[in-house]
């Protein structure tokens, strides 16, 4: 047993030092992967700054263009006789120079009913001219005095482009529309020389700019079946297919910041970012809120310099464990030399000691018997008067019979002193009984035990107290059980209990001022054997019960205030145990808890 609580409690011990070395690699992989994302945050938060400012140099250095366009004197001239070839002539010399001058893609002029009237790229076989642009938004949206924003993937070369686009008005009537398509591609190619992916989301969330040219035109989310018809309505993106480009995210760090998971076929495009499925997303708002510019951050070295801080945490955390132990197992080395020092200076005296306990215990028991002994004796002098009166009577008897005997045999009548004789005989018997009694209980009792049935003992008690209970006028009732019952005891000492509490009931009473009337109950139950004594007396008082059982604590003026701490010794040899109480209809209970075999819960070895 000993051994395996050892054992249970290194098992417990390598349990929590495991636990420990997992818990300090845990929170150094907690910090040092919470300090790369900081620092990842931070970075993202300037890079974010420098490609907004870049965007917002690039347009605005143009956003005022569409408007110069609209006052030059050529273009209003065309505008107010659209028909005139001589003006148109003069405006297409003029837009070819002024696109190149400016670094446009194109520049062009649109006729109310929305079809391009002039353009930078007339002498192209493919150009702008004559074409039907009204179903586009910057067309439609475009107003006087101000200059409207539009991405979108032209319909005649497939070029995406950033369309500013102001309209012409006169008397409130509308003459046409200034529009200037602008190349963001400068933007994506300083973005490719960053060691992390960014990419500019518009209004729709689809991906109009990237550094990594094949998430172009994917879809930082699904779109919707109305926003996927309204797009192919307009030809905002040339009717491109527009995939989602697979972002799942993992965790919300805050509004602009998120770690999250590509899919596969999106990681391996990103060269560099195979490896790792894990990214840190940093978001900016641009062009007042409608457009995103997102950058990308591989977490791989962050996740793999947490690993290995992790694992010098672990392995820290070990080598400390094991210097404690080297420590503790030092320490109880030198404890256990100490410790064979001091048991080999005392185990003389240990020695000496156990064999002084053994004495103290013989004779402790050598008086226990001698107190029980005392009692016995002591009852025995309370009962002297009443057998006195007992034997005196037979006794009697005797003289008168054994002398009416003689005479009978003088005169011959042999048939009445055969009578006389018999009486006789009868007469010896009953005071054998008596004096048998009294020997019985008054020898010493010896410690074994045995499987006695509790007849005999309560008889054999209620015969030795019949003299006492009668001149008491005591009412006795028996309650036996309907079958025999069994306890495991010494008969002799169980008697000594009896006539103890027997005696305590009649003195009770008597102090009451009552007719005594004693109850004895026995029965089985559960394996234990109880027997009660029951009386009518005042029964006892709070303080009584706490010290019932306590020697030399005594109810009785001239007590000595032993028979009861004696009883429960008795009892507690038996392995059982004695209780009292009070009664619901008055008067007290002594209970007496047996073993009904050997070896039950309660039972102990005799001394």
């Amino acid at each position: 047993m000993i051994r395996r609580l050892g054992r249970m409690r290194w098992v417990v011990f390598f349990a929590c030092a495991a636990m420990l070395v997992a818990v300090s690699a845990a929170i150094a992989y907690r910090l040092v992967f919470d300090r790369e994302v900081d620092a990842l945050r931070n970075d993202g938060d300037q890079r974010l700054a420098m490609y907004a400012g870049a965007l917002a140099r690039d347009v605005a250095q143009y956003v005022y263009l569409p408007r110069a366009v609209s006052l030059d004197p050529r273009v209003t001239a065309l505008f107010d006789a659209p028909r005139d070839r001589q003006r148109l002539r003069a405006v297409d010399d003029y837009l070819p120079l002024l696109n190149h001058a400016v670094g446009t893609l194109d520049v062009y002029l649109i006729d109310p009913s929305g079809r391009v009237m002039a353009s930078s790229n007339w002498r192209q076989s493919d150009s702008f001219v004559g074409r039907d642009l009204s179903y586009r938004t910057y067309v439609r949206d475009a107003r006087a005095g101000q200059v409207a924003e539009f991405y979108g993937v032209g319909t005649t070369h497939n070029d995406p482009g950033f369309y500013l686009s102001t309209a012409v008005e006169r008397d409130g009537r509308r003459l046409g529309v200034v529009a200037v398509k602008l190349s963001l591609d400068q933007l994506a190619r300083s973005w490719s020389h960053a060691e992390s992916p960014a990419l500019l989301a518009d209004e729709n969330g689809v991906i109009v700019l990237s550094s990594v040219e094949s998430w172009k035109y994917a879809t930082l989310a699904p779109l919707g079946a109305a926003l996927r018809a309204r797009l192919d309505q307009t030809q905002q993106y040339n009717r491109r297919p527009l995939p989602p480009l697979g972002l799942i995210t993992r965790t919300i760090l805050d509004a602009n910041t998120r770690i999250v998971e590509l899919h596969a076929d999106v990681r391996e495009v990103a060269t560099g970012f195979a490896t790792s499925g894990l990214f840190l997303t940093k978001t900016r708002a641009i062009r007042s809120g409608p457009w995103h510019l997102t950058v990308f951050y591989d977490l791989t070295p962050s996740r793999n310099l947490a690993r290995t801080s992790a694992a010098l945490a672990a392995a820290g955390t070990a080598l400390l464990i094991a210097a404690v132990l080297l420590w503790l197992a030092r320490r109880r080395a030198g404890r256990a030399r100490l410790r064979n020092v001091w048991l080999s200076q005392n185990n003389a005296r240990l020695v000496e000691e156990i064999r002084e306990r053994r004495e103290a215990e013989r004779h402790l028991k050598s008086a226990q018997d001698e107190l029980i002994q005392a009692s016995k004796l002591a009852v025995i002098g309370q009962m002297a008067a009443g057998i006195a009166h007992e034997i005196n009577q037979p006794l009697a008897a005797l003289g008168t019979l054994s002398d009416n005997a003689r005479e009978f045999l003088q005169r011959g009548d042999l048939t009445t002193a055969q009578g006389n004789l018999e009486r006789i005989s009868r007469l010896v018997l009953r005071l054998g009984a008596i004096t048998g009694q009294l020997r019985s209980f008054a020898r010493r009792s010896g410690d074994e035990t045995g499987l006695i049935d509790l007849v005999q003992p309560v008889e054999q008690v209620l015969a030795l107290l019949e003299q006492r209970l009668r001149k008491a006028g005591a009412q006795l009732e028996r309650r036996p059980p309907p079958e025999p019952v069994c306890a495991h005891i010494n008969a002799l000492r169980l008697e000594q209990v009896l006539i103890n509490l027997i005696g305590n009931a009649l003195d009770a009473c008597e102090a009451g001022g009552g007719a005594a009337q004693i109850v004895i109950s026995w029965w089985q139950e559960d394996g234990r054997v109880r027997l009660t004594v029951a009386d009518n007396g005042p029964g006892l008082s709070a303080d009584a019960i706490a010290h019932l059982f306590e020697p030399f604590h005594s109810g009785k003026p001239h007590g000595l205030g032993l028979g009861l701490a004696i009883s429960a010794g008795i009892v507690r040899d038996f392995g059982g145990n004695l209780s009292a109480g009070n009664r619901p209809q008055g008067g007290a209970e002594f209970l007496l808890d047996l073993p009904a075999q050997p070896g039950g819960p309660h039972d102990h070895e005799s001394d």
